[in-house]
C-alpha cells in the first residue's frame, strides 16, 4: 500500500492543510504509518496523541491512531487540549514520541500534525520523509495498543507548582474559543486576583474572532472588555495556545518582543550571562535590552522547530518569537507554552513593580510596522531574497544573513524574508520616526522593484 500527500501539505515544521483539499482521513493513516515507522526505526515504541477542538480534528485522530496501532506503535490518547498540553505529555509520561492535532492560528477550514521524536522537534527533512514513506509503502508492520491518559490537572498542578507571583492583579483573558480554554477555566482557580474571560468554550468554528492574538484587529474584544471594567491587563491566545498576545491597562498592544523584554529581566537575575534568543523579526530594542540587563542577546531563524535546537545548542533558558511564541528551558521543558508564558509573565510584572502599563511606558518608543506579508510565487520566493543579499552586499549594506536579509542603516532596520510556511515574502522595519521609517520602506520597494515584484497586496496570515 502507498500514499502521496499534497505536497503543499508538507511543511517546514508541520503537516497542514485545508481539509476535504489538501488533507484528510487518508493522509492522517498515512502519518501513522509513516511517523509510526520512524518511532519503530527510532527503537521507540509508545506515542502521545493530543487534539484541538476544530470540526475536523476528531475524524482525523482515528485514522492516525489507526495508522500507528497496525504499524506496532502503542498510543496513548491524551484527550482534546492545546498543543503545549501535548509537549507536556511528551515530556513527561513515558512515551517515546508525540503528535498534536491542530490548525493553530489558521482558519476553520485548516487542520495539521505537529510532531516531537525523542523530546526533540521533528520538522524539515523528516517531514519531507514521511512522505516518501507513503509514496514507496515503506511502512512497518506490527498491531499496537490504544490507552488513555489525563494529563489536564497534571499539566495545570506544573505550571503553578514553582509560581512566584504575589500581587492580586484584575485580569482579562481572551481564549478566542481555542482549545486552552479547559487549561485556562482550570489555571486562574489557581491564581492570584480577579480573572475575566472571554471565548473560553472549545468551538472550531471561531464564531467570536480569528484565533490569532499577532493580529490587532483580533484584540478588539479584550481591549474592550479591559477597558470597560478596568482591568491591570489582558492576555489572549492563539487557536492552539502555543502563541501569547497581551494588552496593558490602556489598551495598548505589548507586542511579542516586548514580552521577551519583561520575561528576560527575571531569567538573566537567576541565570547571569545567560543567552536568551528572539527571531530576525524582533526589535533592536529587544537586543539591546537583553545585553542592558547582562545577557547574551542572539539573534536567530523564525520557526519554532529552528528556535527550540539553538536553545538546546547554545544551553538558552528563554527564547521568543514576534509571533507570540515564547519558549522557557529554566523551569520548563523548552517548548513553546503561552499558558506558561502567561504565568511567568504575571510573575515578572510582580518582579518589576506591579504595572504592566508602567513596563510599557518605560520602553523605547520606536516607529514600527506590523509583519508585513504579500504573495509571491513560490519558485521565486527564495531567489527574491538571494537578489536581494546580492545587490546590497555589492552596494556595501550592512547586512545580517541570519534568516533573509535584515539591513541596519543610520534610521534602523528592514527586514526582507521567505516564509518556510506560506509562498509570500516577510517585510518589517522599524525607525526612531516616521520619516525615518518612511525612508527604510522605500528601500524595501526599491529592492523589490529591481526583483520585478511590488510590496502587497497584503497575504492572510
Amino acid at each position: 500500500m502507498t500514499h502521496r500527500f499534497d505536497p503543499t501539505s508538507l511543511r517546514e515544521y508541520d503537516i497542514r492543510g485545508v481539509v476535504g483539499k489538501t488533507l484528510g482521513p487518508a493522509d492522517a493513516y498515512a502519518i501513522g504509518r509513516g511517523f509510526g515507522t520512524h518511532i519503530r526505526r527510532a527503537g521507540g515504541t509508545r506515542v502521545a496523541v493530543g487534539w484541538d477542538g476544530r470540526v475536523s480534528s476528531e475524524s482525523l485522530r482515528d485514522e492516525l491512531i489507526r495508522g500507528f496501532v497496525e504499524t506496532g506503535v502503542d498510543v496513548v490518547r491524551i484527550g482534546l487540549g492545546p498543543t503545549p498540553m501535548l509537549y507536556f505529555a511528551e515530556a513527561t509520561l513515558e512515551v517515546d514520541a508525540g503528535v498534536m492535532i491542530t490548525g493553530s492560528h489558521n482558519p476553520a477550514e485548516y487542520n495539521g500534525f505537529k510532531m516531537v521524536l525523542q523530546h526533540k522537534p521533528f520538522f524539515g527533512e523528516q517531514i519531507q520523509a514521511i512522505g516518501k514513506l507513503g509514496a514507496e509503502g515503506d511502512w512497518e508492520d506490527g498491531e499496537g495498543t490504544v490507552s488513555d491518559a489525563f494529563v489536564e490537572d497534571l499539566y495545570v498542578d506544573r505550571m503553578v507548582e514553582d509560581f512566584g507571583g504575589t500581587l492580586a492583579h484584575r485580569i482579562g483573558w481572551d481564549n478566542g474559543n481555542g482549545s486552552g480554554g479547559r487549561i485556562l477555566e482550570k489555571l486562574v482557580k489557581r491564581l492570584p486576583g480577579e480573572h475575566h474571560l472571554l471565548y473560553a468554550e472549545i468551538d472550531g468554528t471561531f464564531p467570536n474572532h480569528h484565533p490569532d492574538p499577532t493580529v490587532e484587529d483580533n484584540l478588539i474584544d479584550l481591549k474592550k472588555l479591559v477597558a470597560e471594567k478596568n482591568l491591570d491587563f489582558g492576555i489572549a491566545f492563539d487557536g492552539d495556545a502555543d502563541r501569547i498576545g497581551a494588552i496593558d491597562g490602556q489598551g495598548r498592544v505589548v507586542w511579542g518582543d516586548q514580552i521577551l523584554s519583561i520575561l528576560a529581566a527575571p531569567v538573566l537575575k537567576e541565570k547571569p550571562g545567560a543567552t536568551i534568543i528572539a527571531d530576525v523579526k524582533a526589535s533592536q530594542a529587544l537586543y539591546d535590552r537583553i545585553a542592558e540587563l547582562g545577557g547574551k542577546p542572539v539573534m536567530w531563524k523564525t520557526g519554532h522547530s529552528l528556535i527550540k535546537v539553538k536553545m538546546a545548542e547554545t544551553d538558552s533558558p528563554l527564547a521568543g518569537e514576534m509571533s507570540g511564541h515564547i519558549f522557557f528551558a529554566w523551569r520548563w521543558y523548552g517548548c513553546d507554552d503561552a499558558l506558561y508564558a502567561a504565568v511567568r509573565l504575571i510573575e515578572a510584572i510582580d518582579g518589576l513593580g506591579g504595572s504592566l502599563t508602567d513596563l510599557k511606558s518605560a520602553m523605547p518608543e520606536l516607529v514600527n510596522t506590523p509583519e508585513m506579508r504579500f504573495q509571491v510565487d513560490e519558485s521565486r520566493k527564495f531567489a527574491v531574497v538571494d537578489e536581494v543579499l546580492d545587490r546590497l552586499e555589492a552596494a556595501g549594506a550592512e547586512v545580517n544573513r541570519t534568516d533573509g536579509a535584515r539591513v541596519n542603516t543610520p534610521d534602523g532596520w528592514w527586514l526582507l524574508r521567505a516564509s518556510n510556511t506560506q509562498d509570500v515574502l516577510v517585510a518589517r522595519a522599524e525607525a526612531k520616526d516616521q520619516a525615518g521609517l518612511d525612508r527604510l520602506l522605500a528601500q524595501i520597494d526599491d529592492q523589490l522593484a529591481k526583483s520585478g515584484l511590488v510590496r502587497g497586496p497584503q497575504a492572510a496570515h
